[in-house]
């Protein structure tokens, strides 16, 4: 093998071509980004980065790439077409034939209709999304955001921690139901009226005011709430366009087999790839920070020798910081969670979600120390009774 290219210069792909040269691949080795920045961390653009010092945050290792690991890089040359019988990729009018390719194109934020000529509406994914927002909110801006998944309340914590007002408008009657269950989210959302932010649920939009800057936001019940700066946050699509007439399959991401491979040749990791899970019996896309690093690794080590290829075994885990609060999840939310700690309207609690007798998810606010214990539970493959046991042992050593 010769040639291999990582198409998608973010978290993964920076995570791919390390652990090429890590594995020792000693050929030619290029890095294809649709953005003109060097591969930058994700999760600071809707926390620290709105709130501190607005530095670009790099990931360790992108600096270094064409030096260190001689590494060829094309910025601003976003992926445009892929012939996976030549083996030959598409981007910005040129071609990069490839021995083995890793996908690792992300995923694209969904926007409103009818909101591209005013200023002042964004969604917040890239770095340049970020830099706009921040300068909303540098100047003040009344906040709305539509959606209120975990980047919209991270944004809304930031607007709240700048003294500035801000309403999070939900169309589901509870806030996170598909991503923790309605339980836990309500108690989720409730973080938000404790700290003076305005969540109205099962809400729609149904348009924005202004002519040239947006100035407020039309709901389904005729009112309309005032805003400066609007964040969309109502998911992401894969990044997938450019792979029509590929011959991969595509839906809701590139749909790979237990190891990753899309096709022969073919791998994929990150944020646009679907693959079924060994062990949890689900087939799973996921747009998690740790999935991107661990996922991208795996997917090269198999590209670099398919012989050896080896199932993608990993356990799910985020996590989320509103108001200073911490709250952390692993697993899959299958059906409404068990409380085991605490209590939901308490500033600390882990609860537990079951699927017969297997314990498969944990939620946990502000409880750091605990989470991890209950990836290694679910990892194993460990019984309810499992996850009972341990959560008695951490109130016992919490006393």
């Amino acid at each position: 093998m010769e040639r291999v290219v990582v198409a998608g210069a973010g978290l993964a792909g920076l995570r791919a071509v390390q652990a090429a040269r890590k594995a020792g691949f000693a050929g030619r080795l290029t890095l294809v980004g649709a953005e003109p920045h060097l591969p930058y961390d994700r999760p600071p653009l809707s926390k620290e980065f709105l709130t501190g010092p607005p530095l670009t945050p790099t990931l360790g290792g992108a600096q270094g790439l064409a030096e260190d690991l001689g590494v060829e890089v094309l910025l601003g040359t976003p992926a445009s077409a892929l012939d996976t019988e030549a083996r030959v990729l598409s981007a910005e009018g040129r071609e990069v034939p490839y021995d083995a390719l890793v996908i690792a194109t992300g995923a694209l934020a969904r926007t409103l209709p009818g909101a591209a000529h005013l200023r002042g509406v964004h969604t917040l994914r890239t770095l340049d999304d970020a830099r706009a927002v921040r300068a909303r909110l540098d100047a003040g801006a009344r906040t709305v955001v539509v959606g209120a998944g975990f980047i919209g309340s991270e944004l809304a914590s930031a607007a709240r921690a700048r003294g500035l007002d801000a309403t999070v408008l939900e169309s589901l009657p509870t806030p996170l139901t598909r991503a923790v269950g309605a339980t836990a989210g309500a108690a989720l959302g409730a973080l938000h009226a404790r700290h003076g932010t305005d969540l109205c649920c099962a809400v729609t939009v149904t348009g924005l005011e202004g002519e040239t800057d947006v100035t407020g936001v039309r709901l389904s019940d005729g009112s309309v709430v005032a805003a400066d700066l609007v964040v969309v946050g109502i998911g992401a699509t894969p990044a997938t366009g450019w792979l029509a007439g590929s011959g991969l399959r595509v839906d809701d991401g590139v749909v790979c087999d237990a190891t990753l491979a899309g096709a022969p040749g073919v791998w994929a990791a990150g944020d646009v790839a679907r693959w079924p899970h060994p062990d949890l019996g689900v087939s799973m896309r996921l747009e998690h920070w740790t999935n991107a690093s661990e996922q991208a690794g795996h997917a090269m080590r198999n590209a670099l020798d398919p012989g050896a290829a080896q199932p993608y075994r990993h356990v799910p885990y985020f996590w989320s910081d509103w108001y200073g609060d911490r709250i952390q999840f692993v697993g899959v939310p299958h059906g409404e969670p068990a409380l085991v700690a605490g209590a939901w309207d308490e500033p600390c609690f882990v609860a537990l979600y079951r699927r017969d007798a297997r314990v498969v998810g944990a939620l946990t606010l502000n409880r750091r120390a605990d989470i991890m214990k209950y990836r290694a539970l679910i990892a194993r493959g460990a019984s309810w009774q499992d996850g009972l046991d341990l959560a008695e042992r951490r109130r016992v050593q919490a006393v």
